[in-house]
């Protein structure tokens, strides 16, 4: 009973921390000059990652490596096939904007070095440093990206700026903050109840990683791109999935592997590895050729992941 409450408790955190992090991140966007699709590759990945990072490093401190790996393989096919096929359901997820093509490419770059990395069954302490020395890189090309956009329109600010009191400020940088505590809190309750009841039927701790723990750890990100179809902000969805694909990747794994070197099992790469780089290269076509991803889309990728999680289940 106490699983099944955890997991209801944590959806409805979820779903309330999501809707202000998406609020606070896009209307501080807005008043700052930086681009929306800055916001969500940043502090919006950022923050619906958290549950990862903690997952990862809690599974890896207790030798079940296997819910480490296989919890960012599964978020990130999820983020792409899940998060992004179920807003598409509400409204259109634009898939091009500034920088979407450059970090798009840096996103496939970071899963084949994932791959090549693993690909010895060990990420060791200097894999994690080459990871996290990535991660800085693609922070400093995110800050300079919003310094020179918000230069750009500083007129365009000033004007804007004499009309936004210091107090609507305030309440989105709340709004923010909540939404950023909120979402970690939330996927923790969640995953909890979802753990205990897939333990209690019998399931795998790989497997368990790879679609119970993946699919709580992604709800942030979900609910946050949900939200940001809702309110029409798809620039901060795509951006949300793409960077936090590669914090997944950088931040998580880089960071787990310097504190605990993770054996990689065999069977992550059986197909779940090659599927998280096949379901990354997808998004290409829509960025490139500035194509939005429709509702019919969004539902072949919806039940493509079903599809996937039962196999995983039955496998």
């Amino acid at each position: 009973m106490l699983s099944y409450l955890s997991l209801v408790a944590g959806l409805i955190i979820l779903v309330f921390a999501g809707d202000l992090l998406v609020r606070g991140a896009v209307g501080l966007a807005e008043r700052l000059g930086i681009p929306p699709l800055v916001i969500g590759l940043t502090i919006v990945a950022f923050g619906t990652s958290a549950p990862e990072l903690v997952i990862s490093l809690e599974a890896a401190s207790e030798n079940a490596g296997g819910i480490a790996i296989g919890n960012v393989v599964g978020s990130n096919i999820a983020n792409i096939l899940l998060v992004l096929g179920a807003p598409s359901l509400i409204a259109l997820i634009v898939c091009h904007g500034e920088g979407t093509k450059r970090s798009a490419i840096f996103m496939i770059a970071v899963t084949l070095l994932f791959l090549a990395l693993s690909s010895d069954g060990l990420l060791s302490r200097l894999d994690g440093v080459v990871m996290l020395s990535l991660l800085v890189f693609f922070l400093y090309e995110n800050y300079r990206t919003a310094k020179r956009h918000r230069r750009h329109a500083q007129e365009a600010l000033e004007d804007e700026f004499s009309d936004v009191s210091e107090k609507s400020t305030l309440l989105l940088s709340t709004f923010l903050v909540i939404g950023l505590i909120g979402l970690p809190i939330g996927a923790h309750f969640t995953i909890f109840g979802a753990t205990s009841i897939a333990r209690d039927w019998g399931i795998s701790e790989t497997t368990i990683g790879l679609t119970v723990v993946a699919i709580g750890t992604s709800l942030p990100e979900l609910v946050a791109a949900l939200m940001a179809a809702w309110h029409r902000h798809g620039a901060v969805a795509i951006g949300n999935v793409i960077g936090s694909n590669i914090f997944n990747i950088l931040a998580i794994m880089g960071t787990t592997s310097v504190f605990y070197p993770l054996p990689v099992p065999e069977d992550i790469f059986q197909p779940d590895a090659w599927l998280m780089l096949l379901t990354s290269l997808a998004l290409l076509p829509f960025i490139f050729l500035r194509k939005p991803i429709t509702r019919p889309v969004g539902m072949v990728m919806v039940v493509l992941y079903i599809s996937y999680v039962g196999f995983a289940l039955h496998s």
